[in-house]
């Protein structure tokens, strides 16, 4: 049986409290689906969430190194996100999650 301190490192934890928020599974897959996506893009692809919300979670995010803020210097400037390549490693992971929880309601 794992103990508070084995559970606190276990890798399982560490990638679900990564992985964890509301609209980070959205965001992945946003991204999975195009190479970068402006921040404006992004949010008009999630109706429901708030500039401020969206923005805390790409942040989360890009300090877990899941994704990377580009900037790029033009007027008036662009904000983009993309994967790392530490986050492409998800996508086969993902796609079991997804299969996995369609199964659920068989």
């Amino acid at each position: 049986m794992m103990n508070f301190n084995e559970f606190k490192n276990c890798g399982l934890r560490r990638s679900l409290d990564i992985l964890s928020g509301k609209w980070k599974p959205l965001i992945l897959q946003n991204l999975f689906e195009e190479d970068q996506v402006r921040f404006v893009e992004l949010w008009r692809k999630m109706p429901r969430v708030s500039k401020k919300v969206l923005s805390e979670q790409l942040k989360q995010m890009e300090g877990n190194h899941i994704i990377q803020r580009v900037e790029v210097y033009n007027f008036p400037p662009e904000v983009y996100y993309k994967l790392t390549d530490k986050a492409r490693k998800l996508g086969p992971i993902l796609d079991q999650l997804h299969e996995w929880g369609n199964d659920l309601d068989s």
